[in-house]
């Protein structure tokens, strides 16, 4: 609850929110924004027509349990989930390909995280980006037509720049609009983006092509599992998700009709020896059985894969000129080892709301530009360390595990055991990855 004080000097002032991006990011701070800053107005634009079937879209995403959890505060995780391609994460398994030479057991290690031993009903949920977008559009859409006065989607809309002024932002799509704060919230994938235009970026090509697209499993696979395996070529990922027919990225078929246990297949290889690209469906098939690790259990079959090349493209800064913020991955692109790229984007969401509500009490005549800038100070104050403490481990991890020294495999592998058995360790472990670094 916001108090009257706050909500009208918010009216007073005319706040005016805009949001570049309608994709899971900008729909999801559009509509807690709604909330949050009950008398301000927020545009949303996005340059895709408003007839496009986005639900269509069968990129895979991976929540987090903090993720799932702010999608039921919303009150959307029901119309989220009757979309009906949703898996929830039980256990998470980490293991690496190559051997650790002094591990004394006959297994090699691995750690292994279960929402049981966490005390929490999943770890997290596997879904498709069409399945998500969906819901958050048509909820966007309805509050915008409740609310026409103060509310706004403008699709097939591309904003084509944004110069700051002394009193705000211009946004030139179509015609140049003045507003207080800009949300940058729509991103990509490396290589997808345009150049950095902020100073002092960081660019990092990892010489690694992830292929992404979808396996079918054994019906004996173990249910909600997310393996992850390191090999010497780059990771590879196996996410859990509901039963059915494999297809590949954009709906591509993969000639198998046959429904069953399926993954969402994420399989990072060196752009230079890539033993992907000349592959058949058939060949790639085999050479899978030989990456995961045995639980996994034999892969029966593998839908068309698309390759993107990765690498690490981040702003230093969140905030510039006091009145442009960026979130997600408008903010950095990071390697999909861990798949925190989206949860990363909800955590900036709800920091962002909370200083700029906290920014309501300070917003006296004269004040509001010093107010602004004061919160989206503090707002970029508070999610560096997050955000710095994930790109710099989801950096290590790209890098180390394709190091080709056999000592450093056998030093990695006797850190995931020593993991496994530090129950304290693994907590800490398990608690980033439902809830980030804080």
């Amino acid at each position: 609850m916001h108090d009257a004080s706050a909500s009208s000097t918010a009216n007073r002032q005319g706040l005016h929110l805009a949001i570049v991006g309608a994709g899971p990011s900008g729909l999801s701070l559009a509509l807690q924004a709604r909330h949050a800053l009950p008398q301000a107005r927020i545009t949303v634009f996005d340059a895709r027509p408003a007839d496009k079937n986005v639900r269509s879209d069968a990129r895979t995403l991976a929540l987090s349990l903090g993720t799932v959890q702010e999608l039921q505060r919303m009150g959307l995780w029901a119309a989220v989930q009757a979309g009906g391609d949703v898996a929830p994460i039980l256990t998470v398994h980490v293991s690496q390909q190559q051997p650790t030479v002094l591990w004394p057991w006959r297994d090699q290690p691995a750690v292994r995280i279960t929402a049981a031993e966490q005390a929490v009903p999943q770890l997290g949920a596997v879904l498709s980006y069409g399945t998500l977008v969906a819901p958050l559009q048509a909820a966007w859409q309805a509050a915008c037509e409740a609310e026409p006065q103060r509310l706004a989607m403008r699709f097939g809309t591309p904003v084509r720049g944004l110069k700051p002024l002394t009193d705000g932002v211009e946004v030139d799509a179509d015609i140049a609009e003045t507003v207080d704060v800009v949300v940058v919230a729509e991103g990509g994938v490396f290589g997808q983006q345009p150049d950095l235009r902020w100073p002092q970026g960081v660019q990092h090509d990892y010489e690694q092509t992830a292929w992404v697209g979808q396996v079918r499993l054994s019906d004996r696979a173990p249910v909600g599992v997310a393996y992850e395996r390191f090999t010497p070529s780059g990771p590879a990922a196996l996410l859990p998700l509901p039963d059915g027919v494999i297809s590949g990225p954009g709906g591509m078929s993969s000639g198998d009709t046959q429904a069953g246990r399926r993954a969402a297949l994420v399989w990072c290889v060196s752009r230079h020896d890539d033993p992907v690209a000349q592959l058949s469906d058939a060949q790639r098939l085999t050479l899978l059985n030989t990456v995961f690790h045995d639980e996994v259990g034999p892969i029966e079959a593998v839908s068309p894969l698309k390759g993107f090349p990765l690498g690490l493209q981040a702003h230093r800064r969140l905030v510039e000129d006091g009145a442009i913020v960026r979130i997600g991955n408008a903010a950095q692109t990071l390697h999909p080892v861990a798949g925190q790229g989206f949860n990363l984007a909800m955590r900036d969401v709800h920091t962002l709301l909370d200083c700029l509500r906290q920014a309501h009490q300070t917003m006296g005549d004269g004040a509001r530009r010093a107010a602004l800038r004061s919160a989206l100070a503090r707002f970029e104050r508070t999610r560096q360390p997050d955000r710095l403490a994930l790109m710099a481990t989801t950096d290590l991890l790209a890098r180390s595990f394709t190091w080709p020294a056999p000592i450093l495999a056998t030093a990695r592998g006797l850190g995931l055991g020593a993991l496994q058995a530090l129950g304290p360790a693994k907590r800490i472990l398990a608690r980033s990855m439902m809830f980030g670094w804080r």
